[in-house]
């Protein structure tokens, strides 16, 4: 049965033998565009370099993986076990896995960008298929056979002519000695036993049965419990506080003020600790706290977007992209659209709350906690709190959903500061309300789109956007340049067909923090650029899935609206019933998606169906592209019918699930999911399949009712 526990570099090395009880092998990159190289540990000790990624095989023929990134439900844990038991010949429950520490030696740590398999997956296939043909070599030797004639089944090197057989763990210490191959052969996908197959998830029995360790359930000895009560607008202080009360409930200890990272400011609050989480959280509601939120403007959300709507109106922005000239397209042309759309904020409410265990021990911190980026903590933490980067620990827990939010500094920053101000180890603990009023969240953006039709063709898109970009809070110095995303979403094929075509972004700013959400900002680019062409199409009198068609001209686009009209039955739509079909591009992954809705007895718009056609390249398991979808499509679902951030006198409505409504069981309409079977890259899984429902349902249900909605989010029953 797979496992996952923590393991210090110390550990490593004890497991690993140094080669002389393992074979340990890893991967370093050269500095070169020529990708990793295997070495094992011998090898590294010789060059004096840093393994970033290890396969362990000891003795008894166990297989151990340290996983670099973070396991939140998007199933790297088990697609990164397949890939390692393919090429390895072993079985996966061989496989035990290890989440690696933050650590400068692998590499980009963060989990976001649909990046796990997409950016490893050729290392990870190179690594265990040379790990392969090591023992394969040593057993060769050990029998004076030709390599040619062993092969690697189950865990064994087998050579059938003499009938031998031998475990890996009887072939470790000769194969650690061996320099490494520098060219292996790697399997054809039509020889994998275990990739591209719907095989069970490692994780399920100890997320079903609570064994697995998320932030929630981490102890370690001496550890205290704190909540924060932060000031309700970012840039707000602690004017003055009372903590009387709040120091009378049992197990409180100490009350104090702190203030924790957000991006380039900081946030204030009153942090109560106590003995218990429970405590904890009685005493912060007795708290008495008078905020300072003077010298920075209270927005409210009718502002923003009639700021926003300006912008687009009356300035061109920074230019993004742009080829031909769209401009001058747009004043000769007799027949053009001008359509505003507008996006909401968004929450990310994971259903697991934000919190994180710190020990600040003088010279080092380590933090524990459900964490996507280790790598960034470490950074943060080493600037802000005046320690070596290396002795900034950061240990991954399994997460309860992330999507972005937990990719982020403050919470880890937050708990270290109360740490080194108690001098013990402690677990902070947000709330829903916390996480829920105090961001960041997804920017709300207004797009403006114009289009030039000529004689039922295309002439030119120019688009526009404005919203806040995420980049100006990690650096002022980006705002010199268009946000890097104000294309995300839009397929790059349309440049080859399409001459004239712009994008710019008018800049928004605002005190509320904005950060990456799933999908980033192809969730909001994909409604706005999908449900354009969807309008385009009909003001050139074409058929919606026909003008992506005529425009996406190469093979695998083509492929893929086959299939799409192939599976939803595009041709054979009927009367009464309302289709819309929206194509966007997220992370290297392309997904189609086709919304069926009709009208209920008591003329209300439901959703009969959704269809989706996932193209991702080189894939792992179709099970979990298939669930990552489908949870794409849900969120997408809440996203654009049921919940919205709003701000009113720059204090965020919203609170809990009651007034952030989510999708139930009973909202959810059938989806199928189909997946492209090509030679291509690998491309992203856990976000593509978001950005495309949203225009897909909107587009629908302009098919049925002849009524455009142009602003997220929109009331089913109100359509």
């Amino acid at each position: 049965m797979s496992s996952t526990t923590d393991i210090s570099r110390r550990g490593f090395l004890k497991i690993a033998g140094l080669g002389s009880t393992a074979l340990y092998l890893g991967l370093f990159s050269s500095g070169t565009e020529a990708g990793a190289t295997v070495i094992n540990a011998g090898n590294a000790a010789n060059q004096s370099v840093e393994l970033n990624a290890w396969v362990i095989i000891d003795t008894s023929g166990k297989v151990t993986l340290v996983d670099h990134r973070a396991e939140m439900g998007q199933g790297s844990y088990q697609s990164v076990s397949q890939i390692l038991a393919e090429e390895l010949e072993v079985d996966l429950n061989n496989v035990n896995i290890i989440f690696g520490k933050g650590d400068k030696k692998y590499g980009s740590q963060v989990t976001g960008g649909s990046s796990t398999i997409r950016s490893n997956y050729k290392n990870f296939l190179k690594l265990t298929a040379t790990a392969r043909e090591m023992l394969i070599a040593a057993a060769a030797a050990q029998w004076a056979v030709p390599h040619k004639e062993c092969h690697a089944e189950h865990g064994h090197v087998i050579h059938k002519k003499s009938d031998r057989k031998a475990h890996y763990g009887e072939l470790v210490v000769a194969a650690s000695k061996l320099t490494p191959p520098t060219d292996v052969k790697l399997k054809k996908r039509s020889e994998y036993r275990l990739i591209g197959k719907p095989l069970k998830r490692l994780d399920t029995p100890m997320k079903t049965n609570g064994t697995a360790i998320f932030g929630l359930d981490k102890r370690v000895p001496g550890m205290l419990f704190a909540a924060v009560e932060r000031n309700p607008r970012l840039r707000g202080k602690v004017k003055s506080f009372d903590a009387s009360e709040a120091l009378k409930v049992p197990g409180v200890q100490k009350v104090f003020k702190i203030k924790m990272l957000v991006f380039k400011t900081y946030r204030e609050g009153v942090a109560v600790v106590a003995n218990s989480t429970y405590a904890a959280l009685k005493g912060k509601k007795a708290l008495k706290i008078e905020w300072d939120d003077s010298g920075f403007e209270h927005i409210n959300t009718a502002d923003i977007y009639k700021r926003q709507l300006e912008n687009v109106q009356t300035k061109e922005g920074l230019s993004f992209k742009k080829q031909g000239d769209p401009d001058a397209a747009l004043t000769k042309s007799s027949q053009k659209l001008d359509v505003i759309y507008q996006t909401p904020f968004q929450s990310h409410s994971p259903i697991e709350p934000l919190n994180c265990v710190a020990h600040y021990q003088g010279d080092k911190v380590e933090i524990w906690g459900p964490i996507q980026a280790p790598d960034w903590i470490q950074d943060a933490l080493s600037e802000e709190m005046g320690l070596k980067r290396e002795n900034v620990i950061v240990n991954m827990t399994f997460l309860g959903g992330g999507f972005g939010r937990k990719a982020f500094m403050d919470y880890p920053h937050e708990a270290a500061v109360i740490s080194k101000e108690i001098n013990a180890p402690v677990q902070v603990v947000w709330t829903r309300e916390d996480e829920m009023t105090q961001g960041p969240y997804r920017p709300g953006i207004t797009y403006r789109c114009e289009a030039s039709i000529d004689n039922g063709n295309i002439d030119a898109l120019k688009f526009r956007m404005s919203g806040q970009n995420n980049d100006h809070w990690r650096d002022p110095k980006n705002k010199e340049k268009a946000n890097r995303s104000t294309s995300e979403g839009f397929l790059k094929p349309y440049y080859d067909s399409i001459k004239n075509i712009s994008f710019a972004e008018v800049i928004f700013e605002m005190p509320m923090p904005s950060m990456w959400w799933r999908s980033v900002y192809a969730s909001t680019n994909g409604f706005a650029y999908e449900s354009f062409l969807d309008e385009v199409a009909h003001a050139a009198g074409k058929d919606p899935m026909q003008l992506r068609r005529q425009y996406l001209t190469d093979e695998r686009s083509q492929k893929l609206l086959d299939k799409m009209e192939e599976v939803s039955g595009w041709k054979n739509r009927k009367k009464n019933e309302g289709f819309g079909v929206a194509i966007t591009e997220c992370f290297e992954a392309t997904v189609a998606q086709v919304v069926k809705v009709s009208r209920k007895t008591d003329g209300k718009v439901k959703i009969d169906k959704v269809w989706a056609v996932m193209d991702c390249g080189w894939y792992v398991n179709p099970d979990i592209v298939r669930a990552q979808v489908e949870g794409a499509i849900v969120m997408g679902l809440g996203a654009a019918t049921m919940h919205e951030i709003t701000f009113t006198d720059g204090l965020v409505d919203q609170r809990n699930f009651h007034s952030y409504q989510m999708p139930r069981i009973y909202d959810i309409p059938p989806i199928e999911v189909h997946i492209m079977e090509n030679g291509e890259d690998a491309g992203g899984v856990g976000e593509p399949g978001l950005p495309s429902f949203a225009p897909a349902l909107t587009n629908a249900i302009f098919d049925l009712t002849g009524k455009r909605v142009r602003t997220l989010p929109f009331k089913m029953e109100e359509v």
